[in-house]
């Protein structure tokens, strides 16, 4: 791990010194994604209620600059204006660079058909069915780490030659034995739990994209 990717673990702890124990996974589950990242894949995320949040709020950090430039290149900016001059230029000024997220609450008309013609419990794995590819990675968020419908998207995962990611309480869970790495805040209260998702998946965001997009 590069040395600036390293700071903002270790600003994390500092700033979470109870994360310690999640320290490594964390880790691990940079690596996991940037991989994913460096061969052109994509991040599917899900999760229910709070959870849900979450993974729309993991996509706007992703999907958008973060804390960093992401100025596209000179070469695509090239190519936008010489499309169009007069639309080129905006685009060519006010795009950012994008590392591609897909949250699979956010689509209620897919959502609500599949639930009412097929297995309500279903439709997170059937999203990943369609989005997924080999080398992508499924972000699964449950603070029970044993919410159906997200393992039943991680099972898909798996089956699609995917990596699974898990983000959950402290409890062992069927999640946790299923994914690739679990990172598991030290609480077990459902809203205890929440509030150290967020600053684990920021810092998670800021990783890659310190990686990325680094001035």
């Amino acid at each position: 791990m590069i040395e600036k990717v390293k700071v903002q673990l270790n600003v994390l702890i500092e700033r979470y010194p109870q994360l310690e124990v999640c320290k490594d996974d964390i880790a691990e589950a940079y690596e996991l994604i940037k991989k994913c990242y460096s061969n052109g894949g994509k991040l599917l995320i899900a999760g229910n209620g709070g959870s849900a949040a979450d993974a729309e709020h993991i996509v706007g950090e992703l999907m958008k600059g973060f804390k960093n430039p992401r100025k596209i290149p000179k070469e695509y900016a090239d190519k936008l204006i010489a499309e169009n001059l007069e639309l080129g230029k905006v685009l060519a000024e006010n795009l950012q660079g994008a590392l591609s997220a897909i949250a699979l609450d956010g689509h209620p008309a897919l959502t609500t058909a599949y639930q009412n013609d097929c297995e309500p419990l279903l439709c997170f794995a059937q999203q990943v069915n369609g989005y997924g590819n080999a080398g992508d990675v499924f972000l699964g968020i449950s603070t029970s780490g044993n919410s159906k419908n997200v393992l039943y998207a991680a099972v898909t995962a798996k089956a699609k030659g995917m990596k699974v990611m898990g983000l959950t309480g402290a409890k062992k869970s069927k999640l946790s034995e299923m994914a690739d790495v679990c990172i598991r805040v030290p609480e077990t209260e459902t809203y205890i739990v929440q509030e150290l998702h967020l600053p684990v998946y920021h810092a998670l965001c800021l990783m890659i994209e310190e990686d990325e997009f680094s001035i």
